[in-house]
């Protein structure tokens, strides 16, 4: 996340020269990812997606989000 983000709430992941931002609330994907890593952005958003959007609204309050463990 960047801390003057636009909405609606999101977040971007990047892999090698590939990057896509996806919207915490509905899972919609913007950009283009390998089908492999994509899926484990899902699956790290599903698990994580409570904590996004806790981390969101601190942005939005200029305040630091908290860590989130990456998918093991």
């Amino acid at each position: 996340m960047y801390w003057d983000d636009h909405s609606p709430p999101h977040f971007h992941a990047k892999y090698g020269e590939f990057e896509v931002t996806v919207n915490i609330n509905t899972g919609v994907v913007e950009g283009k990812f390998p089908k492999r890593a994509l899926k484990h952005v899902f699956e790290w958003y599903e698990l994580h997606k409570e904590e996004l959007i806790e981390d969101w609204e601190l942005c939005r309050n200029n305040e630091a989000p908290k860590p989130i463990e990456p998918l093991e």
